[in-house]
């Protein structure tokens, strides 16, 4: 038997078939609110922990120079490469470490009678940095100031860079241990228990800068037989941040 369904008639069908897959999926759909709902509800603390390591230093960073005045910027120039070149030679054959030239200058130089400015002549410089062990810091610096250098610009003492790196795992360690005793002693407080971290944050590993130790410009005879040097410990850094279910 054939039938013939009117404009009107497929309309109103396709209208309940629409109805029926909006009823029949609306169950699936309520079932899973509950678990959205539950994971919403999921409970939270957060804490940050901190790691302090401290290091024996056992390198020296020195910077010293040279530092000549004269009348004509020639002169000076002249004598600040002869004397930098000596110093120069004399750490490469010490093997130092990290030897390099950290400034050139050349300025000029004024005095003033009865308020007028006058040039008296030119003030040449040229500083160097390097590292060396501590036992030779005292030495070398001795030496340098005999081959020539006028200026010890300062001294500061660092780690080197394998203890740097492993204190930064046992800062790292000890920054998360803190977070997770912090967390513990908050929930125990209030009858609470912890589930199992949600998200973890490394916010910081950090190593101080060597502090300088001093400044000076040298005279001739002005150092000691043996300048003593004694270098101290470093600070390792690092905090961790945690954020813990309950």
């Amino acid at each position: 038997m054939n039938y013939i369904f009117s404009s009107r008639d497929r309309l109103k069908m396709l209208s309940n078939i629409t109805a029926l897959s909006i009823a029949l999926t609306t169950p699936f759909l309520i079932s899973f609110n509950p678990v959205l709902a539950q994971e919403q509800k999921m409970k939270t603390l957060t804490v940050s922990g901190r790691g302090i390591i401290s290091i024996p230093t056992s390198l020296t960073q020195i910077r010293l120079g040279v530092e000549i005045k004269g009348k004509t910027a020639t002169e000076v120039q002249q004598q600040v490469a002869q004397k930098t070149a000596a110093v120069v030679a004399l750490l490469k054959s010490r093997n130092v470490e990290k030897l390099q030239t950290t400034g050139i200058n050349l300025n000029p130089s004024y005095s003033y009678q009865n308020n007028v400015q006058r040039l008296d002549g030119y003030i040449g410089t040229n500083t160097i940095s390097f590292r060396i062990d501590t036992q030779k810091a005292g030495n070398i610096l001795d030496e340098a100031v005999k081959a020539g250098a006028t200026r010890i610009d300062g001294i500061s003492f660092i780690a080197s860079d394998s203890a740097i790196t492993e204190a930064r795992q046992q800062a790292l360690r000890a920054a998360t241990q803190d977070a997770q005793k912090q967390a513990d002693t908050v929930l125990s407080v209030l009858n609470l228990t912890r589930r199992e971290i949600v998200n973890i944050q490394i916010n910081s590993t950090s190593t101080p800068p060597p502090r300088p130790m001093f400044t000076k410009s040298i005279a001739a005879g002005d150092v000691a037989a043996t300048t003593p040097v004694e270098g101290g410990e470093q600070e390792i850094e690092a905090s961790v941040t945690l954020q813990i279910s309950y």
